[in-house]
């Protein structure tokens, strides 16, 4: 699908917490773009058409050109697919989907249709993970863990689709840790996990998973949605130049606990960066690898269940 001259004309679907956070301030600043209209069953988005469903945007906008889905993945595929089906270019918040197949039929109809689908793993885009990954190249690993420990009161109070079926639970976030440790590690397969689920929820709380690498490495996830005061968001790897620890959700990295890159956290304006790169270029960037180990991991863990939860 060829664009018009100028800013990329965005729909938004799914106006929340991530909307107002980190979606809108890097649209603002972003002269890639223009943010044509919204749709949300509850929010707004001032100085723009509003409705209440994605089909009621595209029928009353139809210069929209590329729409960004907000919404929980839950719901994201039937959306995603009228936007492909309107030759709209899709960026998908993460997860990209509730499920591995529903996003690679995404993938072929992207094709099909001529426009860019996008999957956006904006963990990848916190600015040390680069850094890392420079780093782990030219090392030889023995060992890596992820640790991503946090206070789901603090970052989801009230988000009782994150507890449902397809809602991924501890994995909402543990997915993010995923997202870079298949891009800074080498390619690795879920071996066990046990996942820990409250007896009044229907997805996990925690998450104690072993991966190894196709040449044995060891690779140890600690997932816990648990955690009060200071927040825990770390790969760490065992080298034979140094202990690497990358920390801060990838916006710090230190060997040997000397810090050798820091910078101001930019995510969403990269990844905004990102999607109108393939828009123009006509690609997709769709990688599977985070999901499929989440999906994995479901398939594959023992169920423990542990005491209620309740927000």
């Amino acid at each position: 699908m060829s664009l018009n001259s100028g800013p990329i004309k965005l729909g938004i679907v799914g106006v929340g917490k991530i909307v107002r956070d980190q979606h809108l301030p890097a649209l603002a600043k972003d002269q890639d773009y223009r943010l044509a209209a919204a749709a949300s069953r509850h929010g707004k988005v001032d100085g723009i058409p509003n409705f209440p469903t994605i089909e009621a945007m595209l029928d009353a906008v139809p210069e929209i050109e590329a729409v960004s889905l907000c919404m929980p993945p839950q719901y994201r595929y039937d959306a995603a697919r009228m936007a492909l089906a309107a030759k709209k270019h899709v960026f998908l918040e993460k997860p990209p989907g509730a499920t591995v197949s529903e996003v690679e039929d995404l993938k072929k109809l992207a094709e099909r249709q001529g426009v860019s689908l996008f999957a956006s793993w904006h963990s990848r885009y916190a600015p040390a993970v680069e850094a890392a990954r420079a780093f782990l190249g030219s090392t030889r690993i023995s060992s890596a863990a992820i640790d991503w420990k946090e206070d789901v009161r603090r970052w989801h109070p009230n988000q009782e689709w994150i507890w449902a079926p397809g809602g991924f639970g501890v994995f909402d976030p543990g997915i993010n840790a995923l997202s870079i440790a298949t891009h800074i590690l080498p390619a690795m397969f879920i071996t066990s996990a046990i996942l820990d689920f409250p007896e009044n929820r229907a997805a996990p709380i925690a998450a104690h998973v072993a991966f190894r690498t196709s040449n044995g490495l060891p690779v140890m996830m600690e997932l816990d949605w648990r955690q009060t005061g200071p927040q825990s968001w770390d790969i760490v790897a065992e080298t034979d130049k140094g202990s690497m620890v990358l920390s801060g959700g990838g916006s710090k990295l230190a060997i040997d606990g000397r810090v050798v890159h820091k910078e101001p956290e930019a995510e969403y304006p990269m990844l905004y960066k990102r999607f109108a790169e393939i828009v123009r270029a006509g690609v997709s960037d769709v990688d599977l690898a985070p999901l499929q180990h989440v999906a994995d991991a479901f398939m594959l863990g023992k169920r423990n269940v542990v005491e209620a939860f309740f927000d």
